[in-house]
């Protein structure tokens, strides 16, 4: 072919590959799921994940007549649609250096492993719905351990969890560690590398950038937590609309309350009266529900996550997926915002809640344009194509991904804040 490939262009493309490969930190701490390409198109490139059941017992003994009750599988949509391209252009003269196409390949590598880091963090940091802020900096294991309290409390699995820490509060952490003279090992490596590794059940990995959480600006705003049906979110798997019956997105609830002004996408919040139970035993934790914002569709109206569900309706479908408990009611139940000062966000998870779906260009060879493909060990694919222009005498150049990330359980991830005194 005319504009294929030259065998030192694809040696380069095979070490932009690898590179991008080790360059995946974030998205590596996340659940990968693979699909049919063909069927994603044909749906539109969304589909449904189902969520994982959980279910209740009963104690009545042999006899469970009148016990056998339906049980809801809910669902949640992901999409492919987050897509990253780096063109590149040189003319015949600069192709001459080899080099310089070489140096041109790793900064395209390293900016679309940034975007991939940065999509799944985003995903941690917009949604997660446990929210752990501290009055200090950060001091280290103490402030860890706060993070694993609270999913413990909320019966998060107690295995492949993520913390991830801007390079402040990471710092912060690894000087504590250096510190304690009496621990052997990890203090060498706080001191010498500023590493901390695993601590209070959680690998902790140091972030280059992270996201930011503004100061909240919003004050006296009251939630009626009384108990009246429409106040509390009941767990649907499908609903009839104009369109049929369709899924249901329950990782949301839109409330009413006294006032948004100054309310802002991203808050943190909690509910007088309103205490976070642990998700399969449902007993109270004797702390605070926490949620975050997600839009502000009015002034008396809050999108949130995750959803009040306290069973207070006593369907099944509540019992199955109660996440909190209404201890005190009150018409004026106070909501106190969380996030104080504005501060780096430091996102942690359990690793199935949050996936990626890669997706595929197919690009057809000898189409006018030469194509590369190669895949990371997640089999996320990345698409280096070439093609020549005999009027100008350049080479376009271009590297491209394609994938989807969603936040399948809001529940299970959340962010942890310093300084919010």
């Amino acid at each position: 072919m005319a504009n294929d490939f030259s065998k030192e262009e694809r040696v380069n493309f095979e070490e932009v590959l690898e590179g991008f490969n080790d360059a995946l930190v974030a998205s590596k701490a996340a659940k990968v799921y693979k699909t049919g390409q063909t069927d994603m198109v044909r749906a539109g490139d969304v589909m449904w994940r189902t969520s994982p059941y959980i279910l209740d017992s009963n104690s009545s003994g042999m006899t469970q007549t009148g016990n056998f009750v339906d049980r809801t599988q809910l669902s949640v949509p992901t999409s492919i649609s987050l897509k990253h391209t780096v063109p590149l252009i040189m003319d015949a003269r600069e192709l001459n250096d080899a080099v310089q196409e070489k140096r041109l390949g790793e900064g395209a590598k390293q900016r679309l492993a940034s975007d991939l880091n940065v999509d799944v963090l985003n995903a941690a940091c917009t949604y997660g719905s446990l929210v752990v802020p501290i009055a200090a900096a950060a001091s280290g294991f103490d402030d860890v351990a706060k993070v694993e309290a609270i999913m413990n409390e909320q019966g998060v699995q107690n295995y492949d969890r993520k913390l991830f820490l801007s390079t402040r509060d990471y710092n912060g952490m690894a000087s504590n560690l250096a510190d304690r003279g009496t621990v052997t090992g990890k203090v060498l490596t706080a001191y010498e590398r500023a590493q901390v590794g695993l601590l209070a059940s959680f690998d902790t990995y140091k972030l280059d950038y992270s996201n930011r959480i503004s100061a909240a600006a919003g004050t006296g705003d009251t939630f009626d937590n009384r108990t009246v049906t429409a106040r509390f979110h009941v767990p649907k798997a499908t609903a009839t609309g104009t369109t049929g019956v369709n899924n249901v997105d329950n990782r949301f609830q839109t409330i009413t309350v006294s006032n948004t002004s100054d309310v802002v996408a991203g808050d943190a919040m909690t509910i007088a009266g309103i205490n976070a139970v642990h998700a399969i035993t449902k007993q109270d934790t004797g702390q605070l529900k926490t949620f975050r914002i997600i839009a502000v569709p009015s002034g008396t109206s809050l999108t949130i996550t995750p959803p009040i569900i306290s069973a207070q309706g006593a369907t099944t479908a509540e019992k199955q997926y109660q996440n909190c408990v209404v201890n005190t009611e009150s018409e004026t139940a106070a909501i106190v915002y969380l996030n104080k000062k504005a501060a780096a966000i430091n996102p942690f998870w359990f690793k199935d809640s949050i996936e990626i779906i890669p997706g595929k260009y197919q690009v057809p060879d000898g189409a006018g344009a030469s194509v590369l493909r190669g895949s990371t060990d997640q089999g996320i694919e990345m698409v280096m194509t070439k093609q020549f222009d005999i009027d100008t005498m350049k080479i376009k150049f271009r590297f491209d991904l394609l994938y989807g990330v969603t936040n399948l359980a809001p529940e299970m991830s959340g962010i942890l804040i310093f300084d919010q005194t």
